[in-house]
């Protein structure tokens, strides 16, 4: 399960080399007409655009992903950089059904659980349960 992001990492950088070519334009033609506060203005935008870009670069690549081989479950959760693999017995863990409005859901072994399924609609928590279930003993 991955995030659904509209551009990759490469991508953005593009455009924000483009958009950064753009900003300067303009405020270099303002400022050989005369205004010189646009100089101001202009580090503001691209200040604030990048600080947008950069959170949307931390989370562009994050993704969860259950792996199964035999009596083990492997989920590994990959958010902002930062990776955590957890692993569970298939003949212990089970899965809580999803609350009435509830983004992720459990899964659940004695003393340890991960939340999963937020990058996924929540029509899709119980065909994805479903298709988990004859895994597990």
């Amino acid at each position: 399960m991955r995030r659904n992001c509209a551009l990759t990492p490469g991508q953005l950088l593009k455009f924000y080399l483009a958009l950064v070519c753009l900003s300067v334009t303009v405020a270099t033609g303002f400022l050989l007409v005369g205004v010189k506060m646009i100089l101001i203005f202009t580090a503001i935008e691209l200040t604030a655009v990048t600080i947008g870009f950069f959170v949307y670069c931390r989370h562009a690549l994050d993704f969860e992903e259950i792996e199964i081989q035999g009596t083990r479950m492997i989920v590994r959760k990959f958010i902002a950089y930062k990776e955590t693999v957890v692993e569970f017995n298939t003949r212990w863990v089970r899965f809580s059904q999803p609350q009435e409005h509830a983004k992720v859901f459990l899964i659940e072994q004695t003393g340890q659980s991960v939340e999963l399924g937020q990058f996924i609609r929540r029509e899709q928590f119980k065909g994805l349960i479903a298709e988990l279930r004859p895994y597990l003993g």
